[in-house]
């Protein structure tokens, strides 16, 4: 994906719904902010800040995850995982580091806290639930698998 264009708000400039071949599964959260039309769908859904907003984010993330795999579109049902994901990473991030900061002022890596914030820590096991049941998805298994078959 690192080939196509951006525009100038760093999104690639291209429409992943009307034309889903250039996507590629990548690692992690790659193209959470980047991959159109779906961050416009998802990025509002997701919220951490406690539990009870990363329960409702979590399971509106999961239902437009159902709503893509009812329509048979595979980058809309990744997309939907890398935010169930990255909302475990950064409630943990928060649940281990106070206040979220991983680095103090010099770069330096701050001191892992077992547990800053317990509440963070929920949310962040909301996700992680949520996450695992789309993962474990048999549809979403089998298109994955097809979509990494051609695109390598």
């Amino acid at each position: 994906m690192g080939d196509l264009p951006e525009d100038d708000d760093g999104e690639y400039d291209h429409d992943f719904r009307a034309d889903p071949e250039p996507y590629r599964i990548g690692r992690g959260e790659e193209g959470v902010f980047k991959v159109q039309p779906y961050k416009s769908e998802l990025l509002p859904l997701w919220g951490y800040a406690d539990p009870e907003t990363a329960a409702e984010a979590a399971e509106a993330i999961y239902e437009r995850f159902l709503r893509y795999r009812r329509d048979d579109e595979f980058v809309g049902m990744d997309m939907a995982r890398k935010y169930l994901r990255m909302g475990y990473t950064r409630a943990m991030r928060y649940a281990h580091y106070p206040g979220g900061r991983k680095y103090d002022s010099d770069g330096n890596e701050r001191e892992r806290v077992h547990w800053a914030d317990a509440e963070k820590r929920k949310a962040a096991l909301i996700f992680d639930h949520v996450r695992r049941r789309l993962e474990d998805d048999e549809a979403y298994q089998r298109r994955k698998r097809e979509w990494r078959e051609r695109r390598g």
